[in-house]
């Protein structure tokens, strides 16, 4: 199955958090790109070498230009 990847921000819910590139963990990231797949949303921050993936009771909100 391919990945239809966006650009946008994403803001997790309390409790929930993504590694930065500088390996701090963060609730809000912009200019990311991202897949949502089943319940799951795959997640590429800029400078960070690995998907991260947050099911999507963890998303509080999604953000992207059309």
């Amino acid at each position: 199955m391919t990945r239809d990847w966006r650009t946008g921000s994403i803001e997790l819910m309390d409790g929930y958090t993504l590694s930065g590139a500088d390996g701090r963990r963060v609730t809000r990231a912009d200019d990311v790109r991202f897949a949502i797949e089943g319940g799951f949303v795959n997640i590429r921050l800029p400078e960070v070498p690995h998907v991260q993936v947050v099911s999507a009771p963890a998303v509080r909100l999604i953000s992207c230009p059309r």
